[in-house]
């Protein structure tokens, strides 16, 4: 079968300059500061780099932590917030960057109250939102809510901040939200480039550095806009928990790989690991290619209940850090033969990330050349397996080979070592 491949250089130029003057200028003496504050250059990307990033610091890697969609839907509380704040302690989650605890859809009451305020549901959060953001605090986490670009949210239990954005960001910040997921259900026929920036510049003004997770779906390709607008956009439609559904995700979050950048990343949805609709190769594959692609890694299973399997994929430290690595590309698919494929994206430290996948119904060897993922020809290689956690023993010349199952994937870290 014909096979495809796709090159790119990742960050732009531009955007490289902009991460290395922030960084140079984090860095520098009082002196150097001083010569860079001089240069009008110097002010024309400062300029550049506060429009994309809305000059709040989040996001240079992607985000971590939880969100109760996919798992509780609409049937949540102030006490499975809590708990699960707790379990993410308990387990050593928040420990590995799992610091996100996010309430969506569900959360408010249907009526504003009459000074035209959003207000908790007083049947599941008696206590409110605030007190809840002073519990997740204490525990060293952050505190995510959910609202919409449009009326009524998508379950239309509850309203959304359309005409209500600076009151709404001036909430969240009273409440010391640290996130925010905004969908884009039940709105006035506007498109989202009209909407989106409305709430970007009320959270701005209000004051609180607050992640901005545009869920726009993917309808108006975001990810060509959004990296002025928020932290995140969403480039598929829900996920769901199975196979076919998680790998499209995938697919459709891969095309925009040269536009995710520290401060903005692309966003196939939330993971799925732990819910029960994927065998547990399928959730490696799931947790390896999120990982890889520079994902937001927000958990959907209970984490008050998970099981050790589940607990060995998403805790993985060596995956985990292929996923927070400060570079901050995300991976592409650089060939496809068939059901087999080929994942890698550039390191720190001169390194490159490997992954390959076996889409097909029987196991089948896959080989990765070094022309294909960036590696100087005639390179000598070390690779660690980042799922068996070894180095093999073996050095590679010009390639990789290795056999994968079927809905299963081999995962590497490459060195060149000569």
């Amino acid at each position: 079968m014909e096979s495809r491949r796709r090159k790119g250089d990742g960050l732009s130029l531009a955007s490289t300059l902009l991460m290395g003057m922030s960084c140079l200028f984090s860095a520098a003496s009082v002196d150097t500061k001083a010569a860079l504050s001089a240069n009008p250059k110097y002010h024309h990307y400062r300029e550049e780099y506060r429009r994309n990033l809305l000059a709040n610091g989040l996001g240079l890697t992607p985000p971590m932590g939880w969100n109760s969609w996919n798992y509780f839907n609409c049937k949540i509380d102030e006490e499975i917030i809590k708990q699960t704040a707790d379990a993410l302690v308990s387990t050593g989650l928040a420990k590995l960057g799992y610091e996100y605890v996010n309430i969506d859809d569900c959360w408010a009451e249907i009526a504003r109250d009459y000074k035209g305020n959003l207000v908790a549901k007083n049947s599941t959060f008696p206590s409110g939102i605030k007190a809840l953001a002073d519990y997740v605090h204490s525990k060293g986490l952050k505190l995510g809510i959910y609202s919409d670009a449009g009326y009524f949210t998508c379950s239309k239990t509850m309203p959304g901040s359309l005409g209500h954005e600076e009151q709404d960001a001036k909430t969240f910040v009273s409440w010391g939200i640290d996130y925010l997921k905004y969908d884009n259900c039940n709105e006035d026929g506007t498109k989202p480039t009209v909407r989106y920036p409305v709430m970007t510049r009320a959270l701005i003004k209000a004051g609180r550095p607050i992640f901005f997770s545009l869920c726009e779906w993917g309808d108006l390709h975001p990810a060509l806009w959004g990296a002025k607008v928020g932290n995140s956009w969403r480039t598929t439609n829900d996920i769901a928990d199975n196979w076919n559904s998680m790998v499209s995700r995938a697919d459709q979050n891969e095309v925009y790989a040269e536009l995710a950048r520290p401060g903005g990343w692309n966003d196939p949805d939330m993971l799925e690991v732990g819910n029960g609709g994927m065998t547990r190769n399928e959730y490696i594959v799931h947790f390896s290619i999120w990982s890889i692609s520079k994902a937001p890694l927000l958990l959907g299973c209970d984490i008050r209940n998970m099981a050790k399997e589940t607990m060995e994929i998403v805790s993985n430290k060596e995956v985990i850090a292929i996923n927070q690595d400060p570079v901050g590309v995300q991976a592409k698919k650089v060939r496809a033969l068939g059901d087999l494929e080929i994942w890698a994206g550039p390191l720190s430290g001169y390194r490159v990330a490997l992954l390959l996948v076996n889409r097909g119904p029987w196991h089948n060897a896959i080989t990765a050349h070094w022309d294909d993922i960036g590696i100087p020809e005639g390179s000598i290689v070390e690779a660690r397996d980042v799922w068996e956690h070894k180095t093999l023993k073996t050095r590679f010349v010009q390639n990789l080979s290795a056999t994968v199952e079927s809905h299963s994937c081999k995962m590497y870290i490459l060195k060149p070592v000569s």
